[in-house]
């Protein structure tokens, strides 16, 4: 299983960190900047180490990305219809990783508004499902569904 959930991480991670880094590129910001601003979270100096809190920032979201295949792994053996149609149960897990972070997780640590702009609302919406929650959701069906015996 452990591999299952690298593939889910390396997977979602990656689709989930480019999406990141092109939206920080069309707003004409800096990515190592939001890198940065990632590690930041749990490393509130890492915002002014230069490319070494870049580099953090890169683990940081690896880091939660892993955390949350894990998870996924752990609520589809307690609820397999996650896995019995693994679009719904990522469209599902997607929303329900999307509210942790933007509704708990983010405001507490860097005081954001809620609710939040419409833009950011929509971005983050479709990485949390689309990027994030349905590719972990694939992944892990394939690992854990049983084959039908005829």
């Amino acid at each position: 299983m452990a591999r299952t959930i690298a593939l889910a991480t390396l997977v979602a991670g990656t689709l989930d960190i480019l999406f990141a880094i092109c939206l920080t590129l069309y707003f004409g910001r800096e990515p190592m900047a939001m890198l940065r601003y990632v590690a930041s979270g749990p490393f509130p100096p890492a915002i002014d180490w230069g490319a070494t809190g870049s580099l953090l920032g890169l683990a940081v979201h690896f880091t939660l990305m892993g955390i949350m295949a894990w998870l996924f792994v752990l609520a589809a053996r307690v609820r397999p219809e996650l896995i019995e149609r693994p679009i719904l149960g990522g469209i599902a897990y997607g929303l329900v990783t999307y509210a942790i972070m933007n509704l708990l997780v983010v405001p507490a640590r860097f005081g954001t508004g809620i609710p939040p702009s419409t833009r950011s609302l929509a971005t983050q919406l479709f990485a949390h499902i689309v990027l994030v929650g349905v590719p972990i959701a694939i992944i892990v069906a394939k690992k854990l569904r049983r084959p039908a015996i005829a």
